[in-house]
């Protein structure tokens, strides 16, 4: 029985999300032909904002997210690395030989490359892509950047190298498909027009850089600096705003909400909180006759409150860049905590700039299917909804290569290596497992097993007992979620099994 509920559960989310999607395509395209016949003057940024001397939109068919402003939905530049003649001292003028030499790939890449100090479009985050996802990049990678409008530069920033970890299964659909390729970690540096790269291999990165490239090779071919515009600010949230907004919504945007629609408006941009009582509620009824072992949940069902989350909607994701359909798994046995490794240079009311960023960077410069992880978390604890198909499903993430089956990837927007994490954003991540992990019947305390997909840790096949909290490194060799956050954790199951009830 409990299975014919799921299913029809899936059904009716799936008519729901196509009912929702039908319905909003033609008012999407009237409001996207209207945007574009209409001059753009009303929200259309100046000198130095998110967006200014970007187009509208990438392609035809973007939709603007709210009435009256136009959308900015963001951009990519993707800048190829040359040889270096002078690893020490990149050359800083821009019409210098490395700015403007063409990358010859029948060539062993130099030992050193980047990209001399330039003028660029507006961005406001930086990473570094290649083009075998299984190569990895030993070595350094360094970038300055120029704020906007002036003309003071950075000093040099250190890029987190050790991405690969945050990724696909090995043997999936979405890390087959052609479109990845190998990434660092994205660095938030802020409204910026001005770029200079450098990357230096290890000493001895010749024995190891890269799995899959050619032997010898110092750094993976196809280097490039990808520069993330994040567009402009969704409109501010409030009583207004929060209403649904289906006048405005593409068919994407409209699918994205309608797996939400048992827990706000179509087109909110807010899921509101509940009391736990309230949660309890919910929970009891979705359990309704479910068979014996429902009757001790109902007596006493072990879930937190549900914390307010930001939806998609509500930070502005361009849902027109991920493809199309939901991913899911069959369950939520654990969460695996991770740090953007973005650096802690933002405040909180550009946490969404930040999220919108990363999202672009996974999918146009990583060439995921949508941003990688199930949620983040940003550093005075506000939550926001990741990967699209539903915040109360079991969605397949991209956070934690070969354990992304049957798990939830949480991301706290920073680096916290050295930094300690705000005690809002660990209050934050025990929210959110308390409510999400209570779903699925998950003690935050406990422990669990989960089946490696494949790893530098667990071979493919292994069944590994985790806690139901873990960390990134857990899982995977990796500093991720840096030491800071992962001394955390102990505090954050504590909590979030308090939250519970437990």
């Amino acid at each position: 029985m409990s299975r014919i509920r799921g299913m029809r559960g899936q059904l009716a989310s799936s008519i729901a999300v196509t009912c929702a999607a039908a319905l909003a395509l033609p008012l999407a395209l009237s409001s996207a032909a209207m945007a574009t016949a209409a001059p753009r003057t009303a929200g259309q940024p100046t000198a130095g904002q998110p967006g200014a001397g970007q187009p509208a939109a990438e392609r035809p068919g973007a939709a603007p997210v709210a009435t009256g402003r136009a959308a900015v939905p963001g951009s990519t530049q993707s800048l190829p690395l040359t040889p270096l003649a002078d690893a020490s001292s990149p050359a800083s003028s821009p019409s210098s030989p490395s700015s403007s030499a063409t990358t010859d790939r029948t060539l062993p890449p130099a030992a050193a490359q980047g990209l001399a100090r330039r003028d660029v479009r507006h961005f406001s985050l930086v990473g570094v892509v290649w083009d075998n996802p299984d190569a990895e990049l030993h070595g350094r990678v360094q970038v300055r950047t120029r704020a906007t409008g002036t003309t003071r530069w950075s000093g040099w920033l250190d890029v987190d190298t050790h991405n690969q970890e945050h990724a696909a299964d090995p043997g999936t659909e979405e890390r087959t498909s052609g479109r990845v390729r190998g990434s660092t970690a994205p660095l938030w540096v802020g409204a910026s027009d001005g770029v200079e790269v450098r990357v230096e291999a290890e000493a001895d990165g010749r024995e190891g850089a890269g799995r899959a490239d050619r032997a010898g090779d110092p750094l993976p071919r196809g280097l490039h600096v990808e520069l993330v515009d994040p567009g402009a600010e969704p409109p501010p949230q409030g009583p207004e705003t929060d209403a649904p907004r289906v006048n405005v919504l593409t068919a994407e945007a409209a699918a994205s909400s309608a797996v939400n629609a048992d827990l706000a408006p179509l087109g909110a941009t807010e899921i509101p909180a509940l009391s736990k009582k309230e949660t309890e509620a919910d929970l009891l009824a979705a359990r309704g006759g479910a068979g014996a072992d429902a009757v001790d949940q109902r007596a006493k069902p072990y879930i937190g409150a549900r914390p307010s989350i930001v939806t998609r909607n509500g930070w502005g994701a361009d849902e027109q860049l991920r493809e199309r359909n939901f991913s899911y798994t069959k369950t939520v046995k654990a969460a695996f905590v991770h740090h953007t490794a973005s650096g802690n240079n933002y405040a909180c009311a550009q946490a969404s700039s930040v999220i919108r960023s990363i999202y672009r960077y996974h999918v146009k410069s990583s060439g995921w299917r949508d941003i990688g992880y199930n949620f983040l978390v940003d550093k005075c604890g506000n939550i926001y909804e990741g990967r699209a198909g539903g915040v109360a499903k079991a969605v397949m993430g991209a956070h934690t290569l070969g354990f992304n089956s049957n798990s939830m990837g949480i991301a706290v927007l920073g680096s916290f290596g050295g930094a300690a994490p705000p005690a809002a954003a660990v209050t934050g991540i025990a929210r959110l497992t308390a409510w999400k992990l209570g779903l699925f019947g998950a003690n935050p305390k406990g422990k669990t097993y989960l089946v490696s997909g494949g790893g530098n840790l667990y071979r493919k096949g292994t069944n590994v007992r985790l806690n139901v909290i873990s960390g990134h490194r857990d899982g995977f060799a990796t500093e991720c979620p840096g030491g800071r956050l992962y001394a955390k954790l102990g505090t954050a199951r504590t909590t979030s099994a308090r939250y519970q009830g437990r």
